[in-house]
């Protein structure tokens, strides 16, 4: 899981367009300001990532405290349209074992969850009640796969986790809360970064597809309709790709072709034939 978190984190930075971020944390300038319950739970605090860029953080460690339930809920997030979300994860956990007089009830592990809605939920949520039958969708469990001692701490030694999930269908709501729980680690949660994938736009067989959204499930296959490019005119169709779970083209089906008078130049261009003139040249018969 840890080789995949960092592959896929690369291939987003690659290919960029693939990947469209609608919250980033490491990108905040002020308070992130989530809601956290109960008081004595999560905290923000400033600190630092290991590039020593400033960031703000979530920590809790109420390890020494039994029966623990404590809640993060983000800001209001806006999916545009998207119908499968994903969500990296990069935090820092205690070593349970290094921790010296520690409740059996200790944690290495998180819960992540979800709540679509249209708007911001903020009224009526701090109570006790609400968080007992609190409405969120599970998407995971999450481990760390590295944990830092007391010995690490001190050496300033970073021992940093990154985790990608992802869930959908989403169609409830114009966009979705993440909520952390934790029920006894001690960790830190350094940057979130929420995102969604499309298939960018492209020409190919002479026929232009649009951008085109990622469907509700990794595995789906979203249908995008081609139009042809200037010049070229339909030879099969209909014409389509699909844009697969990744954001990339595949199956294409159909195709376009250049016009009469016009030919293929670059690859996807049609263009109009050229007509080649010999200039007339006396030495050719003085010769």
């Amino acid at each position: 899981m840890r080789f995949f978190t960092h592959y896929f984190s690369l291939l987003c930075m690659l290919l960029s367009i693939y990947c469209i971020t609608v919250m980033d944390t490491r990108t905040a300038t002020a308070e992130l300001g989530w809601i956290s319950f109960p008081a004595n739970g999560w905290e923000e605090v400033s600190g630092y990532d290991e590039n020593l860029n400033t960031i703000r953080t979530y920590q809790v460690c109420n390890v020494f405290e039994p029966s623990q339930n404590n809640w993060l809920l983000t800001t209001y997030i806006d999916r545009r349209a998207a119908q499968r979300i994903y969500v990296e994860i990069r935090f820092t956990v205690r070593d349970c074992a290094s921790i010296p007089s520690v409740l059996g009830s200790c944690k290495e592990t998180f819960n992540l969850y979800y709540l679509e809605t249209d708007r911001t939920v903020s009224e009526g949520i701090k109570g006790v009640e609400y968080w007992a039958n609190a409405p969120f969708l599970k998407v995971d469990t999450i481990a760390a796969d590295e944990s830092f001692s007391q010995v690490d701490f001190g050496g300033r030694l970073m021992k940093v986790n990154t985790e990608v999930r992802s869930f959908g269908p989403l169609s409830k709501g114009r966009g979705f809360h993440l909520a952390f729980q934790d029920l006894g680690a001690c960790m830190s949660l350094l940057a979130v970064r929420v995102f969604y994938k499309k298939c960018p736009s492209v020409v190919q067989n002479f026929a232009f597809f649009p951008e085109t959204l990622t469907g509700a499930e990794s595995t789906s296959l979203v249908i995008a309709r081609g139009s042809c490019i200037p010049n070229a005119e339909e030879v099969d169709v209909p014409i389509k790709l699909y844009c697969n779970g990744d954001g990339e083209w595949m199956v294409p089906i159909g195709s376009c072709s250049c016009k009469a008078g016009y030919e293929p130049d670059n690859g996807n261009v049609c263009r109009g034939k050229s007509c080649i003139i010999y200039k007339y040249n006396e030495n050719m018969l003085l010769g």
